[in-house]
């Protein structure tokens, strides 16, 4: 070997040892959080993943917490300059975390108002504030109606309802009781404690022709002859000989549905995953029934991603080079595939492949007549709801004395959050 080719391999040798110690040099680690999920978990691990071959300089570090913890472990530690550089919490914590100072904005040249709302659906706009954006989703959510095949066929239900009467028509076939006249199994599930609060609130009462609320959520407004009737209308399932349900069978309505013990129940996109491994179970799934004269109407969230004020320097970089892989196209369809949840951008969504598909598709459609409820206290304001329905189905109180017991004490918690 010539010396100059020795000499020539050899600084080749040397220029690409110190590349590598540049590039280990330079590398940085992120932290990003998220509460313990276990499909949520599998997709998270594949987008670190990609996105770490893609990022060399860039790892990071996923930590998870049950859920019941999850806030608390999140406030404590940004405030000490530990935890998450990404956190992904909740649309409606969103307020609570900036004023807690625990997030901060996007960058504007990253994530341009104009160009998120063109992208997204319109929906993480309770994300923006003037004209930059806190946080942003890599899915979203919507409601749909889920049925047991088994008990459909066996009780002689051709097809899966699409309105109301329909519903109420099935329901009763897939209805059983013993010889006291108890119910055995319901047609159809219901309890405030599970996802029929999001239901009467943005589903029943729009399709009644009401608002639950106006003045940008603010307002409380279902205490009216619109939130009667859905009210009504809800509490009635279970009410007489010919109900369709029993609120409390099994505890819980997704236990009742999962156990074949329910002909129908309504949830979220996000139970798909749990439901495809429950042995034994044949289920489908269609969009939430329409009134009569097709009036459709569909609740929609999302948990959403954000940079937090731990993260600066090198750290903000990479964070704010996450995020954009995150809100990404092909991180989108990666948590599809895997939880479940819908894509967070039409350009995913709305492709025919994901629009048609018998599972998604109901979920997908859905998002097109969908509004996302502002919360400021979305356990308080729930439980509102459990207690108005007990009033009613335990105590004998009247509907409409229990709607408007529910709706006072809802613009109270309304006022001392957007007074504070």
């Amino acid at each position: 070997m010539k010396f100059g080719t020795f000499k020539a391999i050899a600084l080749g040798a040397v220029t690409s040892t110190m590349a590598l110690v540049g590039s280990v040099a330079n590398a940085v680690e992120i932290e990003y959080w998220q509460y313990f999920f276990d499909a949520r978990v599998a997709a998270m691990d594949q987008l670190i993943e990609n996105f770490e071959a893609a990022n060399p300089d860039i790892t990071v570090k996923m930590t998870h917490f049950p859920y019941a913890d999850y806030r608390t472990k999140v406030a404590a530690a940004i405030p000490a300059g530990e935890g998450p550089d990404v956190v992904q919490l909740f649309y409606g914590w969103l307020n609570d975390y900036v004023a807690a100072d625990l997030i901060q904005p996007l960058p504007a040249d990253t994530f341009p108002a104009s160009m998120v709302d063109k992208e997204f659906f319109p929906m993480v706009q309770a994300m923006k504030d003037g004209d930059q954006y806190w946080a942003l989703p890599t899915a979203v959510r919507s409601l749909a109606l889920f049925y047991n095949t088994r008990l459909m066929e066996e009780a002689g239900v051709t097809a899966p309802p699409t309105n109301f009467a329909e519903l109420q028509e099935a329901a009763a076939k897939m209805t059983k009781r013993d010889g006291a006249g108890n119910i055995t199994q319901v047609g159809m599930t219901a309890g405030m404690t599970a996802q029929d609060h999001h239901w009467w609130r943005e589903g029943l009462i729009r399709q009644m022709g009401g608002e639950p609320y106006t003045d940008d959520y603010h307002t409380v407004a279902y205490n009216s002859e619109a939130g009667l009737k859905a009210l009504e209308m809800y509490v009635g399932m279970a009410d007489g000989d010919d109900a369709i349900t029993a609120f409390g069978f099994m505890d819980e309505p997704q236990a009742a549905f999962k156990a074949g013990r329910a002909g129908m129940h309504i949830d979220g996109s996000f139970r798909i995953g749990s439901l495809n491994k429950t042995r034994g179970l044949k289920w489908g799934v269609t969009e939430l029934p329409a009134t009569a004269d097709g009036t459709r109407s569909n609740y929609s969230s999302y948990w959403v991603n954000a940079i937090t004020t731990k993260a600066t320097d090198e750290k903000y970089d990479a964070a704010v080079k996450f995020m954009q892989y995150v809100t990404s196209d092909e991180a989108m369809q990666v948590w599809l595939d895997v939880v479940g949840e819908l894509p967070a951008k039409p350009s995913v969504g709305l492709t025919d492949e994901n629009a048609n598909n018998e599972v998604y598709g109901p979920f997908i459609r859905g998002l097109a007549y969908a509004n996302t409820t502002k919360f400021a206290n979305e356990s308080a304001q729930r439980q509102l709801m459990v207690e108005m329905v007990e009033r009613i189905t335990l105590q004998g109180m009247s509907a409409a004395d229990s709607l408007a017991i529910a709706a006072e004490a809802e613009q109270k918690i309304l006022d001392e959050y957007y007074a504070d």
